[in-house]
């Protein structure tokens, strides 16, 4: 079984047992911390959340801090005599995975699917109440409302025009 799970803003397949380094974060060592972002679990069969798994969980344990090798920043303009040397190391935590939940998974796919074919509905409305009101609507506005309605010679016509057309 293996989880796909963003932590501190980087996305990374995990699995029971197994030792990450990630980017710094906090608490003591040897606390556990919960991720609930979840993108995808494969226990058999593959579950992917849209963006992520609702009722999904991996709990880690804090193993140690620490920072990461020594990388040099090396500048140099050749023939002006500008040169500087910079180095950075990353401040790293060590996590252990101690357990991968994916409960709730099947009920994230059902209520994803429902708002989609809701907000089509109610977008409609908006149309027709925008679209009564012409006086207060841009050339551009009216211009792309009159090609969505199929009406043709839009380009030359004026603002006055166009209201009269689509009214």
């Amino acid at each position: 079984m293996y989880a796909i799970v963003e932590i501190a803003g980087q996305q990374f397949k995990v699995a029971k047992d197994q030792k990450v380094f990630v980017h710094r974060l906090q608490g003591e060592e040897g606390s556990n911390v919960t991720f609930d972002n979840v993108l995808l679990v494969d226990n058999g069969s593959v579950t992917i959340g849209a963006p992520a798994i609702e009722g999904a969980a991996v709990t880690a344990k804090i193993l140690n801090h620490l920072k990461g090798d020594k990388v040099i920043v090396f500048k140099k303009k050749r023939r002006k005599g500008y040169r500087v040397k910079n180095g950075h190391r990353q401040s790293l935590t060590q996590i252990q995975i101690e357990s991968i939940a994916a409960s709730g998974a099947k009920k994230a796919t059902a209520k994803k699917a429902a708002p989609k074919a809701e907000a089509v509905k109610t977008s409609a409305p908006k149309v027709e109440a925008v679209a009564q009101d012409f006086s207060k609507m841009t050339v551009a506005e009216l211009k792309d409302l009159a090609k969505a309605k199929g009406i043709s010679g839009i380009s030359s016509m004026k603002k006055a025009d166009l209201i009269a057309a689509l009214s």
